[in-house]
């Protein structure tokens, strides 16, 4: 029997702050009438890699509203208002928040709304033909009706091939807070990965490896420890006029692309990098011998095997540039390998109804829509084959809300900014020989 008798405009799938920021937008329109399913208790992101000190890539302007709605009361300045520290953070003269302060300011705003439902997954979702509805099923025995979806399941933590039914306590590095007492009382651990994360977690891990006593080596398959590109004409990429051009690109041509620009979201914050030289620098003086740790790269991780007697793994790797195979034997085995999207279980039902690319990925139009009407059910991140590296960006996430929101209402409320770059990504018009 239907929870709901009236159809909603939205039912929104997951509370990262993605649809967090769309919860945030659509909360003072009275037109739109959106709910919003969650399965944990409460707003939770990134947890487990609360690593003291460590903060956004981004500065607070990448909130949840500001860059769509710079008068929303749910804007991180309010929240700091709200908790009296606004000054401190002026005073402070550091634009990237912490991030587990950031998840705080998330919690602070979700916790004003009142059309989140936590502690429920949805099971399936099915669509309705002659009603032209959507039924979302949740694992309440509930059924919602809604004309809309928008996905925001997020992207899962990907665990290489090689790692698949592996035994043991590995982890990967979404748990690692959770589980880092207990990584440090081993002989050795290796840290597999080559982005912030990973840089991170080694970082963390160095400080204290001569009161632990553990061998520490990082493994990575890149050919050095990329920084991020921050420069202001590259975060140009973080436009409206780059998405317009990347998604008009043919389809392998995007796929090219988005293999070359993992450095430009996934590269190393630059301080970090020398923060990890000098901390490596003033351990070989103060430590007592050589330094128990290496850094591995153009190394890639290509077997595993777990020893349950002698709780070890075998790592199977090759160095790619010698094309020599080698193995590393460790306690700990931490993988800080990125996140990966995958189409929701309880799609099946309408998956007929959902468009998808030649490599089988989620074919988001230029408005995010994934569906075959082109209005019916929107994308959160998870789109980086058809809108570049800003899918994942939490300052073009706004951006994206209120374009999704102007979708919903069928006119535009949040002005949606369509030309801000000095730079033209394109050939000129009318340039052709």
């Amino acid at each position: 029997m239907p929870s709901t008798t009236e159809p909603y405009d939205f039912i929104g799938i997951g509370l990262g702050p993605f649809n967090l920021g769309l919860a945030c937008l659509t909360a003072p329109i009275d037109e739109l009438d959106g709910l919003f399913i969650e399965s944990k208790p409460h707003f939770e992101w990134h947890a487990g890699m609360f690593l003291d000190g460590a903060h956004l890539q981004t500065p607070f302007m990448s909130d949840l509203v500001t860059l769509a709605d710079p008068t929303s009361p749910f804007s991180f300045l309010n929240y700091l208002k709200d908790k009296d520290r606004l000054y401190s953070f002026y005073i402070r003269e550091n634009f990237y928040p912490l991030r587990a302060e950031y998840n705080d300011y998330c919690r602070w705003a979700a916790d004003r709304l009142d059309n989140i439902r936590y502690s429920t997954s949805v099971t399936e979702v099915s669509y309705d033909g002659s009603a032209g509805l959507y039924e979302v099923h949740t694992d309440r025995g509930e059924t919602f009706l809604t004309r809309r979806l928008v996905l925001g399941t997020g992207t899962p933590p990907h665990i290489p091939a090689s790692c698949e039914d592996l035994g043991g306590d590995f982890l990967h590095n979404s748990a690692y807070m959770e589980h880092k007492e207990a990584l440090q009382k081993k002989k050795s651990i290796t840290l597999i990965g080559s982005g912030q994360s990973a840089a991170e977690i080694y970082y963390d891990l160095l400080t204290e490896i001569d009161v632990h006593g553990y061998r520490l080596d990082w493994v990575t398959r890149s050919p050095r420890f990329f920084p991020l590109e921050y420069t202001k004409l590259t975060l140009e990429m973080t436009s409206p006029e780059y998405v317009d051009y990347f998604h008009a690109l043919p389809e392998d041509t995007r796929y090219r692309l988005e293999s070359r620009q993992k450095n430009l979201f996934k590269g190393i914050d630059g301080d970090l990098i020398n923060a990890i030289f000098d901390l490596l620098y003033q351990k070989k003086i103060t430590m007592p011998g050589p330094v128990p740790t290496t850094l591995l790269t153009n190394t890639s991780l290509n077997s595993t095997a777990y020893d349950t007697t002698t709780g070890t793994y075998t790592l199977g790797l090759r160095q790619e540039e010698q094309e020599r195979d080698f193995s590393l034997t460790t306690e700990g085995l931490v993988l800080a390998t990125g996140y990966k999207y995958r189409v929701p279980e309880f799609l099946a039902p309408v998956r007929d109804r959902l468009n998808f690319d030649g490599h089988g990925r989620l074919d988001a139009g230029r408005n995010y829509a994934v569906d075959v009407t082109g209005r019916g059910v929107y994308l959160q991140n998870g789109t980086t084959h058809n809108h570049s590296l800003t899918s994942p960006d939490l300052g073009m996430a706004a951006y994206r809300n209120a374009y999704i929101v102007g979708e919903l209402l069928g006119r535009e409320y949040y002005k949606v900014e369509k030309s801000i770059a000095f730079q033209q990504f394109a050939a000129p018009e009318g340039s052709h020989a």
